[in-house]
Order: C-alpha cells, then sequence, then structure tokens
C-alpha cells in the first residue's frame, strides 16, 4: 500500500479492510495488533506460557498487565493453563485479568473463564486504518503540534490530568520502557500544553496511544491536530497502517477516529476475576 493514496471513495477502504482483516488471515492480524500494543505498553514483566503473556505491571494503568492468551492449548488443557496463570497472579500478588479477542484467544476461553466466575467488563473496540487516509481525514490543524521522540514533563502532566489513573511514576517509569520508535506530539495554549498523544511504530504499523485534550480545548480541532501529527511521523517511520483502541461507550472518542478514517477490526472485552 503506498502511503498518502487516496481512500475517499469507500471502495478502496473496503478493500484494504478485506485485505487486513478478512477471511482466514483476520484472527493472526488482530493477534499481531494486540501483540504490538503490549509492547507499547511494556509490562515490568512479561512471563511466557506455551504463547500467553502474563504481564506484571503494578501501579500501572490496569490493561497493561492483562493477560495476553493468543496460544493454542492441547485438548484439554484450557482450565490446567488457566489455573498456572492464576498461581502465577497469585505469587505477584496481582488481579487476573484476561484480555479477551474473539478469533484470537483459544476457542472456550471467554465461556470457560465465566464458569470460574470471572467478570466480564472492559467493552473496547480495536479499529485500524491506512496511514494515508487518516492523513486526509485529519485535514488542516488549526495550531501548531510539536512532536517529539520522548515525553516532557508537560506533556505527561497534561495526560495525566485527563487520564491518571495509576501511579505516577510507575506509568512515567513504562514510557521509559518503550522500545520501538515513538513520537509524543502536543498542542501548546501560551504556556500550557492542552492536548496530547502518542504513536509506536513497529513493524509497519503505528499505534495511536493517550489522547488527551483538557476541557478548555475541546471542541477547537485540537485532538483531530495531534492525530494528523501523529499520522505525518507514521508516515516518515514507514507505517502505512495505524490502529488504535478505544472503549466502545466513548462517544466522542469513537466519533473523532471515525472521521479520520478508522474502522473497527475486532471487538474485544477483559475478565476479570473476582474475590
Amino acid at each position: 500500500m503506498r502511503v498518502g493514496g487516496t481512500f475517499g471513495s469507500g471502495r478502496a477502504w473496503w478493500r484494504w479492510a478485506v485485505a487486513t482483516v478478512g477471511g482466514s488471515s483476520g484472527p493472526d492480524v488482530v493477534r499481531g495488533v494486540q501483540e504490538r500494543a503490549a509492547r507499547a505498553l511494556p509490562a515490568e514483566r512479561v512471563t511466557r506460557a506455551g504463547g500467553w503473556w502474563l504481564r506484571y505491571a503494578p501501579g500501572c494503568s490496569w490493561w497493561a498487565g492483562a493477560v495476553l492468551p493468543h496460544g493454542g492449548v492441547g485438548p484439554g488443557g484450557l482450565v490446567g493453563r488457566v489455573t498456572e496463570v492464576e498461581e502465577s497472579y497469585s505469587g505477584w500478588g496481582a488481579t487476573v485479568r484476561f484480555q479477551i479477542s474473539p478469533g484470537a484467544c483459544p476457542d472456550g476461553l471467554d465461556s470457560a473463564l465465566a464458569e470460574r466466575g470471572y467478570r466480564r467488563e472492559g467493552l473496547m473496540s480495536l479499529q485500524g486504518a491506512p496511514t494515508g487516509r487518516v492523513l486526509e481525514g485529519a485535514g488542516a490543524c488549526p495550531v501548531e503540534v510539536r512532536v517529539r521522540d520522548r515525553p516532557t514533563e508537560a506533556w505527561f502532566r497534561a495526560w495525566w490530568a485527563v487520564h491518571g489513573i495509576g501511579d505516577r511514576r510507575s506509568e512515567w517509569e513504562m514510557l521509559a520502557r518503550v522500545g520501538r520508535p515513538s513520537a509524543f506530539a502536543c498542542v501548546v495554549d501560551g504556556d500550557e500544553v492542552v492536548a496530547v498523544g502518542r504513536a509506536v511504530a513497529d513493524a509497519g504499523w503505528a499505534g495511536v496511544f493517550g489522547m488527551a485534550t483538557l476541557p478548555r480545548a475541546r471542541g477547537k480541532g485540537v485532538a483531530r491536530g495531534v492525530l494528523g501529527a501523529l499520522a505525518g511521523w507514521a508516515a516518515g517511520q514507514g507505517a502505512d497502517r495505524m490502529y488504535l483502541q478505544v472503549e466502545r461507550g466513548n462517544g466522542p472518542a469513537l466519533g473523532l477516529y471515525g472521521r479520520a478514517g478508522f474502522r473497527e477490526m475486532c471487538a474485544y472485552h477483559y475478565r476479570v476475576a473476582v474475590g
């Protein structure tokens, strides 16, 4: 795919979507993108167990510590594998959470976890778009967007003001663990950073994370400008596809990303141990 091509007709977008996530390749693509996202939100510790990623991220947003159950298991081995995961997380003193992406996880895992009393929560949408389409959808930005290769304290402060739910130091250290090329975009109004976002390039894809706009700057196109700047950076990295993860109930974010050309690749959710 050529970055910067025209996707406005709708037919080109459909061809891209079918080629990327259609047919038998769909689960493999979803699995690969979710694993890219895990590398962009690196846990303090990752243990591999038969292809499953057991992630331990104390103090960080809870999704950074969720299990990616992406490897297959033999007949009758599903409950045994889940039990092994539970024992590992118990030793860490952490709550077990499974990220369930249909098709990318073993058949029957979601129902097996439900039977064990795991609560279903965090209804999410994994979305993708051609980078060129995102650039077109972003259009002209009404403000200047600055892009750096590492976070500044001002960037982090703006993100934390909107999304901070973990431990501040742990979240900062998580950003320092990212090993792939990264971009940190921000919009400055006066002396204050009012909108931010970051992107991580990884094997032809660029993931979008940390989109945040302070309340006083909303409705002015600044988030669109951040997204466009990240798409421009992604194109420069040779990443011709972009992805992001968004809550299915977040109407404003879904509207922003939809106008930029993102479409759902997979709906997914989490299963969380209770008690």
